[in-house]
């Protein structure tokens, strides 16, 4: 669980919507004239990505700026509004066209699986925000506008289209989770995963013997091999899926067109 300060628009929503999209009054010229918002976020993100996110706080980040913590508050209400703007700040997307595939459907969606992994690999303190609720600032809506864009063609209704977004999305959190969490346990343990594994084998040698777990037991012993891309076996049978699904929206639309035709 986390925090209400790790949940995003759990600050002041207009305020912080303002600076998003600095729509909002700019703060009075201050005893650090060098200041400014894009230095403070900056800032917050460098003292996640190093120490993590409970190590942000306006003090800490005031300390990594050589300035003091009240200068801060001129430029933004407090931690939560701050956090909203780390992350509109780290999730702003590419603005190479190619960035998003080859122009088809399933390659923007595969590209937006890839670079969300990679973005959390890059912070994984984001695994720590609850951002089940989102401020839609300029990198929300850019991105979503870009991916849509290159997927309307898929044929589906927009609620779907949103939904096959979520789907791809939720699937990318759940494995940088994994990916996160293992280097974690290796860092904090000393340990790598296949040394621990290794400590295991012995024992596990022993209980496969006894054939309390045959289907275990008849596995390959290439099975668990460390080369098997998880990863993406799970994105391309989801992305299967979805052709499947615009596959036969296809045959159905051309199926009622025809019908539609006979009738005339």
């Amino acid at each position: 669980m986390t925090s209400s300060g790790d949940t995003s628009g759990s600050g002041d929503i207009v305020r912080t919507l303002e600076l998003l999209w600095d729509s909002g009054p700019r703060p009075s010229r201050g005893p650090k004239p060098g200041l400014t918002l894009d230095r403070i976020v900056e800032a917050a993100v460098r003292v996640a990505d190093a120490e993590g996110l409970d190590a942000v706080s306006m003090r800490r980040v005031a300390t990594e700026l050589g300035t003091g913590a009240m200068s801060l508050y001129r430029y933004v209400p407090g931690k939560a509004e701050l956090l909203d703007l780390m992350l509109d700040r780290v999730q702003r997307p590419s603005e190479n066209p190619a960035d998003l595939g080859d122009g088809t459907w399933r390659s923007a969606l595969e590209a937006m699986a890839r670079a969300t992994l990679a973005l959390y690999t890059r912070h994984p303190w984001l695994l720590g925000v609850n951002q089940s609720r989102p401020l839609l600032g300029p990198s929300a809506l850019d991105g979503m506008e870009k991916v849509l864009d290159r997927i309307k063609p898929m044929g589906l209704t927009d609620p779907e289209l949103v939904s096959a977004v979520i789907a791809v999305d939720g699937y990318v959190v759940g494995a940088a989770r994994t990916q996160v969490y293992e280097r974690e346990a290796e860092r904090t343990s000393g340990m790598t995963t296949a040394e621990f594994y290794a400590a295991q084998a012995p024992f596990i040698e022993k209980v496969m013997a006894t054939g309390r777990y045959p289907v275990l037991a008849s596995l390959a012993e290439d099975t668990w091999s460390a080369g098997f891309d998880h990863f993406e076996f799970g994105l391309q049978r989801i992305l299967d899926g979805l052709e499947t699904c615009v596959r036969a929206r296809v045959r159905a639309s051309a199926a009622a067109e025809q019908a539609a035709q006979a009738e005339e």
